[in-house]
C-alpha cells in the first residue's frame, strides 16, 4: 500500500487506480448538489432545465476545459448560479412573442441568450492574448481579487446556514466527520474528508429513516428508470437554443460577474495548488475553455457552465491536485446523465448534509480568498487598499438584490458580485499610489511572487 503524506499529490497515480476513482468520486459529491440545484431551481421558474441535460454538460464542459487549458488546471466547470436571475427574467416576460410561446421555448431563447454570454468570454480571452496577461492583470491586483474571493464564499454561506438548518443534528454530524478525518485521519482518510462526511451521515440518515425519521425520500428513486437519454437526445429541435435581441439583453450581460467570478477562481486555484495558472496555461486559454463550455451547454438546451469553488475546497482539503482527478469526476458526471434512477439516489441526499459539507467548503473559498491577501502582503496602511478593499466588501454584501435596470423591454440585473467586481476594478484604476507590481518570470517559489495574483506589493 503507497504511504500517504503531508505533502500535496500532484501526481495521483502513485494512490493506484482504486484510490484515484474514490477521489473523483469525491469532486463528484462537491459538485452534485450545487449542480442539480440549478435545473431544479430553474424549474420552480417555470423553465423545463433537463438535471440529466445538466449533469452531461457539465461533464463534457469540464472534459472541454481541460483540452484546452492544457490539462493542467484542477477545475471542474458546473452549473452556474449567476444566470438564475436571467431565466426568472425570461420566464417572465409576457410582451411580444413572449406572451404566446411556451416554456419550453422560452428556456431555448434564454439558452441562446447564454450562447452569446459565452461568447463573450472569448472576447476577453482574445484582449488578453493581443495586449498580453500582464497589462489585463494589472487591473486586478491582490486587494482586487483577494475580497472577491472572499466574496464568492460568504455569498454562497446563507445557503450552507439554511440546509445545515433543515437538520442541524446531521448537518454538525457530517461536518464532524469530515474535521476529525481531516485533522486527525491517517493516509487515505485524510484525502478523501468530504466523500466521508456525506457517506456517513447517509448511512445514519438511512439509519434513522428505519426508525421513522422519514430524513430520506426515495419516492423520486422508485420512479426513476435505470437508462435514459437527456432531453435533447430524445427532442432536438425542442431543446436546441434560440436567438432572440431580448432575451440576449436579459442573458448577455451577467457573463461580466461570470467572469469576474471565473477569475477569482483561477486566482484561488493557483494559490491553492502553488502553481501559476494565471501564466501557464493563462487566462486566455482559461477564459477560452469555461466561454466555449458554457456556450456548448446552453446551445444544447442546458445551463450556462463555471468554474466550482465547491471542488476548490476539496482541493484544499484532500491536498491531492491532480487534474486527472477531476477529469475523473466529470467522466462519472457523464455516466450519470444516462442513469436517471442514480441521479435520483444521489439527489436524495437529506438537505442538512449538503448545508454541512457547504459549511466546510464554502468557508474554505472564503480563507483562501483571505491568504492571497494575507500572503501578498497587502498593505492596509495605505488608504486606496482600504477603500477598495471596503468598497468591495460592502457591495458584495450589501447588494442582496443586485442591481436592476431596464433595457428596452426587458429588465436586467447586476448581482452583488457584479457590482463589487466593477467597482473593485475601477477604483483600483482610478486611484492614485498603486504600488502592486505585477511579474510575469513564472518563478512562483521566487520571494515575493505568489501564484494567486504572480506580483508583489
Amino acid at each position: 500500500m503507497t504511504e500517504i503524506s503531508n505533502q500535496p499529490i500532484k501526481d495521483a497515480t502513485v494512490l493506484g487506480t482504486p484510490k484515484m476513482m474514490v477521489l473523483g468520486l469525491q469532486h463528484l459529491f462537491a459538485m452534485f448538489g450545487a449542480t442539480v440545484l440549478v435545473p431544479i431551481l430553474v424549474n420552480s421558474f417555470g423553465l423545463p432545465l433537463s438535471m440529466q441535460t445538466t449533469l452531461l454538460m457539465a461533464g463534457l464542459g469540464t472534459l472541454l476545459f481541460h483540452l484546452i487549458s492544457k490539462f493542467k488546471v484542477p477545475a471542474f466547470l458546473g452549473s452556474s448560479f449567476a444566470f438564475l436571475g436571467g431565466y426568472a427574467a425570461v420566464a417572465a416576460l409576457n410582451t411580444g412573442k413572449y406572451a404566446t410561446i411556451s416554456a419550453a421555448e422560452k428556456l431555448q431563447y434564454a439558452g441562446g441568450g447564454i450562447v452569446v454570454a459565452g461568447l463573450l468570454y472569448l472576447v476577453l480571452a482574445l484582449i488578453m492574448k493581443l495586449v498580453g496577461v500582464r497589462k489585463v492583470m494589472r487591473f486586478l491586483p491582490p486587494i482586487v481579487t483577494g475580497p472577491i474571493i472572499i466574496l464568492i464564499g460568504l455569498n454562497l454561506a446563507p445557503s450552507a446556514v439554511s440546509n445545515a438548518a433543515t437538520n442541524w443534528p446531521l448537518a454538525i454530524l457530517a461536518m464532524g466527520i469530515i474535521i476529525v478525518a481531516n485533522i486527525w485521519g491517517k493516509g487515505m482518510i485524510k484525502i478523501i474528508p468530504i466523500l466521508l462526511g456525506v457517506v456517513g451521515s447517509y448511512v445514519i440518515a438511512l439509519i434513522a429513516n428505519l426508525f421513522g425519521a422519514n430524513l430520506i425520500d426515495f419516492t423520486a428513486v422508485k420512479e426513476a428508470a435505470w437508462i435514459g437519454l437527456p432531453q435533447f437526445c430524445t427532442n432536438f429541435s425542442g431543446s436546441i437554443a434560440k436567438f432572440d435581441v431580448t432575451a440576449i439583453l436579459v442573458m448577455a450581460p451577467i457573463a461580466v460577474a461570470a467572469m469576474m467570478e471565473h477569475i477569482g477562481d483561477i486566482s484561488a486555484i493557483s494559490a491553492t495548488v502553488g502553481e501559476n495558472f494565471v501564466e501557464n496555461p493563462g487566462l486566455n486559454r482559461t477564459l477560452l475553455g469555461d466561454g466555449l463550455a458554457t456556450a456548448m451547454s446552453a446551445f444544447f438546451g442546458g445551463p450556462a457552465n463555471t468554474t466550482y469553488g465547491e471542488n476548490t475546497g476539496v482541493l484544499v482539503l484532500s491536498r491531492v491536485y491532480d487534474p486527472k482527478v477531476v477529469r475523473l469526476a466529470a467522466i462519472y458526471s457523464i455516466v450519470l446523465s444516462f442513469c436517471p434512477k442514480f441521479s435520483a439516489l444521489i439527489n436524495s441526499l437529506p438537505t442538512a448534509i449538503v448545508g454541512g459539507v457547504s459549511f466546510i467548503l464554502y468557508g474554505m473559498i472564503s480563507a483562501i480568498g483571505v491568504r492571497n491577501v494575507v500572503e501578498n502582503k497587502v498593505d492596509f496602511t495605505q488608504s486606496r487598499n482600504l477603500i477598495i478593499g471596503a468598497l468591495i466588501l460592502v457591495c458584495g454584501l450589501g447588494f442582496t438584490d443586485g442591481i436592476t435596470f431596464n433595457i428596452g423591454s426587458a429588465s436586467v440585473t447586476l448581482t452583488s458580485l457584479a457590482i463589487a467586481s466593477i467597482v473593485g476594478i475601477l477604483m483600483n484604476a482610478i486611484l492614485p499610489g498603486k504600488d502592486y507590481v505585477f511579474t510575469t518570470d513564472g518563478d512562483v517559489t521566487r520571494e515575493g511572487s505568489h501564484p494567486g495574483d504572480l506580483g508583489t506589493f
